[in-house]
């Protein structure tokens, strides 16, 4: 494998055939791009099978994350959790009904009769917990081949490079809720 390291892997060979094929076509971000795309579907992908064997989807475990992760009592408006998650209020009223649905939260109405409040149910509370636990020493377990420096390396690599795309895409720099929308 070390070897295989040193002579290049299939991402160089697309590099190399692009130089090759297109010289003076600037082809340095495929080495980075293709890398940090490759990786994202990998992780994506398996944080998806993973959730569906502890019995969330990604949607579900944003919502139960955000409010866990607020704090004691777990309680957020629905402004508030559109704010943390950055979705629409259509998708946050769509995420809390079916997650009422499945006695995850429980909500609070309003005078008008709209929901003021979201809550972490107990059952709500028990599922995160759980599922936290597991996924993060799961996927830390995926990083194990990587020592403390290259890890604290790679960390502040991924922070610059995440940085500099925000301010030239003009995007927003709070995480938000990542994966499928």
């Amino acid at each position: 494998m070390e070897d295989e390291r040193k002579h290049g892997d299939p991402v160089d060979a697309i590099a190399e055939a692009w130089a090759r094929e297109r010289p003076g076509t600037p082809v340095a971000s495929i080495g980075i791009i293709t890398r940090v795309w490759r990786a994202a579907k990998l992780l994506g992908d398996e944080r998806r099978r993973t959730l569906a064997r502890l019995g969330i989807d990604t949607a579900t475990l944003d919502l139960l994350s955000t409010l866990r992760r607020h704090g004691a009592p777990y309680a957020m408006t629905p402004g508030e959790l559109r704010e943390a998650s950055l979705l629409t209020a259509g998708a946050i009223t769509q995420r809390v009904a079916r997650a009422e649905r499945a006695g995850l939260v429980e909500t609070e109405r309003g005078p008008r009769g709209r929901t003021s409040s979201v809550r972490l149910s107990d059952a709500g509370h028990r599922l995160i917990e759980d599922s936290v636990n597991r996924l993060l020493t799961y996927e830390d377990s995926l990083l194990d081949h990587l020592d403390e420096d290259e890890h604290e390396r790679l960390t502040e690599l991924l922070r610059r490079l995440l940085d500099g795309l925000v301010e030239r895409l003009g995007a927003d720099a709070k995480p938000g809720q990542v994966g499928e929308r």
